[in-house]
């Protein structure tokens, strides 16, 4: 890992795609923003949630101001009820990058960037019968049913993790280990592009993101939350987004703003937690760079 500091935008080559990766809240678009418009490109999106045309403002997705300062794509462009995976974010990536702009990939969803610089596995889609089975089964009985290479290899405390090796396992008499085995070359590898990785001090990061969510009910949260409450299920992905659940739960009437509003900042918060630890564990090569030591 570099060591920590600001980032000399000069220094970025402006004919090399560039990864953008880090905490939600830490400063990830504006610095796609300030490279975008310093040297030319296209931003594209790599975060799980603001993929879906339901949430703008709850998922702090680029907004009228930021769409009018650079060219973006793969926001908001996914029903809400569409199934939508790493490999079809992978599918839509890929002849961007020999595209006519260079792509400036900016998210927290570090799957998608393992996906794109390491390779991803070809897992056939897992049947709903499997994946409706694997909802009611706890925790613990998921686990036991794993191979242990596949056990060794995941976060044994991250229930959505091992329920999806459960059903891989299920759906196609391999384990999720073997099948990450045989994983194709990348499309991306790390050393063809500029990566870097946002990593500022936690007091700093937990500030921003309670400022970033009033800025949202300000924004009209709860707008989004009641155009979407007759369509609201919980088993959705689109749904689990970090605040709609807490909101959700506000606008239904079961608990006050002000619970819903501390909920989600403090869901928000062990978010970021995991995508820090995330990031030490998968972008160690990355440049590292403090985003409260610049202003993007």
């Amino acid at each position: 890992m570099d060591a920590l500091g600001p980032l000399d935008l000069s220094a970025v080559d402006p004919d090399r795609p560039v990864l953008i990766a880090g905490p939600t809240a830490s400063g990830k678009s504006g610095l796609a923003l300030a490279i975008a418009e310093a040297q030319g490109g296209v931003i594209v999106n790599a975060d799980a949630s603001q993929i879906y045309d339901c949430w703008q403002v709850v998922t702090a997705r680029p907004d009228a101001a930021d769409l009018a300062r650079a060219p973006h794509l793969l926001y908001g462009h996914v029903a809400f009820d569409q199934s939508y995976s790493a490999g079809h974010w992978l599918r839509e990536v890929a002849p961007l990058l020999s595209g006519p702009q260079r792509p400036i990939i900016v998210g927290g969803t570090g799957l998608y960037f393992t996906a794109l610089t390491k390779g991803l596995a070809e897992i056939p889609a897992t049947p709903d019968a499997v994946r409706t089975s694997g909802d009611a089964i706890p925790l613990p009985e998921l686990l036991a049913a794993l191979d242990p290479e596949t056990t060794a290899r995941i976060d044994t405390n991250n229930r959505a993790r091992v329920q999806r090796a459960w059903e891989v396992q299920q759906a196609t008499g391999r384990g999720l280990a073997a099948w990450h085995d045989d994983t194709p070359p990348p499309l991306l590898p790390d050393g063809a592009a500029t990566c870097i990785a946002l990593s500022s001090p936690p007091d700093w990061l937990n500030a921003r993101i309670a400022r970033r969510f009033d800025m949202m009910l300000a924004g009209g949260a709860l707008d989004e939350i009641a155009a979407m409450g007759t369509r609201y299920d919980p088993a959705l992905p689109s749904c689990r987004a970090i605040g709609v659940p807490e909101l959700m739960a506000h606008a239904r009437g079961d608990i006050t703003l002000e619970a819903a509003r501390d909920a989600a900042v403090i869901a928000t918060r062990q978010y970021a937690k995991r995508q820090r630890t995330w990031q030490r564990s998968k972008m160690a090569r990355w440049q590292w760079v403090d985003p409260s030591t610049d202003v993007f």
